[in-house]
């Protein structure tokens, strides 16, 4: 398989709040793609839903400077799929793809719907499916999953942005109802901690079941805990392997968006300081909730350890983290003896493994 280059789409950007990490990930991943083994064509989606390609079009995507790139639709012909630009009203092909690594995070990149459009036009991609990046994508269903593996999560209620808008005065008491104060009110389907906010009393939850609603149609109001947040990375398909536990201390409140990306490197510990059974349980629930959401490729399980209690709770799960330079994944596969690179064409391997895996399926029933 690898003596021959492997002609890699790299897709990055997206129309979602998490544009601008998508671009940061899309940095380090493209860093260290060996030009041995890759051919790679980087396609650039803008925040209004356009497909674009060209020479550089990643810088050109961070520069937003995007007028030299070219419009480009991804086709599927005789089996195979290909990259075409689009001249005119014509359609000529650019190369076809082996494999699709989209390195999109949040909305229509990591819910779902782009997996969907991979399925379809039946090409390898990196990462999860279209059933677990739905399901982890929206917090409440991954909460729901987790629970019925017999993962302990925190207490929560789901919202509407319409119940919120329409009915906020019912919707902070039923908020109110789900645990004391402070609860930490959520997006449903977004990550990279935008729009979240810890509401320490009735108009801070006001203000934040608002600011949740502008990024999400769902908004998950949770109890909150003095917690330590542990993170988590799994790789694999069908028999994934689990990383040591790394623990994260936030300068904020909790672990902001501000220190993922604008404070420079965020204090980690890493291995996180557990003794070895507390390790193995957050080990083992990680990968029973990676199986449970039928999980591929990757993804990172996050958790809460109650500082007062000792109790240890799903947060939720993300099947395309952050591959920045101070992203938690690829740190904790480092600790764990698996450097950048080497994650990076593993996963690509995964990819492939798992379409071959997906070919086995007879299509055609005959008696």
């Amino acid at each position: 398989m690898m003596q021959n280059k492997i002609n890699l789409g790299l897709v990055f950007g997206g129309r979602s709040g998490e544009h601008a990490v998508s671009l940061r990930s899309s940095r380090s991943v493209r860093s260290v793609l060996d030009p041995a083994r890759y051919n790679v064509f980087e396609i650039g989606i803008t925040l209004e839903g356009k497909w674009l390609s060209g020479e550089n079009a990643l810088s050109a995507f961070e520069n937003s400077d995007t007028g030299s790139l070219q419009a480009v639709s991804l086709l599927s012909s005789d089996g195979k799929v290909g990259l075409y630009r689009h001249q005119g009203d014509k359609l000529q092909l650019i190369t076809e793809l082996d494999v699709i690594f989209p390195v999109l995070h949040g909305t229509f990149g990591e819910d779902g719907t782009i997996q969907g459009l991979f399925e379809i036009l039946n090409v390898a991609y990196v990462g999860a499916g279209v059933l677990a990046s739905a399901a982890c994508m929206d917090k409440a269903v991954c909460k729901d999953l987790a629970q019925s593996a017999g993962i302990p999560v925190l207490p929560y209620r789901v919202f509407s942005r319409s119940q919120i808008t329409d009915y906020l005065e019912e919707v902070i008491t039923l908020s109110e109802a789900v645990s004391a104060y402070p609860l930490f009110v959520k997006p449903a389907n977004l990550g990279s901690s935008v729009g979240i906010s810890k509401a320490g009393r009735r108009e801070e939850l006001r203000v934040a079941l608002l600011k949740a609603a502008r990024f999400d149609r769902r908004v998950l109001v949770e109890r909150g805990i003095d917690a330590r947040e542990i993170e988590i990375s799994v790789l694999g398909n069908d028999n994934p392997l689990v990383s040591v536990p790394g623990e994260i201390v936030p300068e904020d409140v909790f672990y902001t968006y501000k220190d993922k990306y604008l404070s420079g490197d965020p204090e980690t510990i890493i291995p996180a300081p557990f003794d070895a059974k507390l390790t193995r349980k957050i080990q083992e629930y990680a990968l029973r909730a990676y199986r449970a959401v039928d999980g591929a490729g990757l993804s990172r399980v996050d958790f809460l350890v109650d500082k007062h209690s000792g109790e240890l709770f799903l947060s939720e799960i993300n099947t395309m983290p952050g591959f920045t330079s101070i992203s938690m994944y690829p740190k904790l596969w480092k600790a764990s003896g698996l450097e950048y690179p080497d994650l990076v064409d593993r996963l690509i391997a995964l990819a492939l493994e798992r379409k071959a895996d997906q070919d086995k399926t007879v299509r055609r029933y005959e008696d």
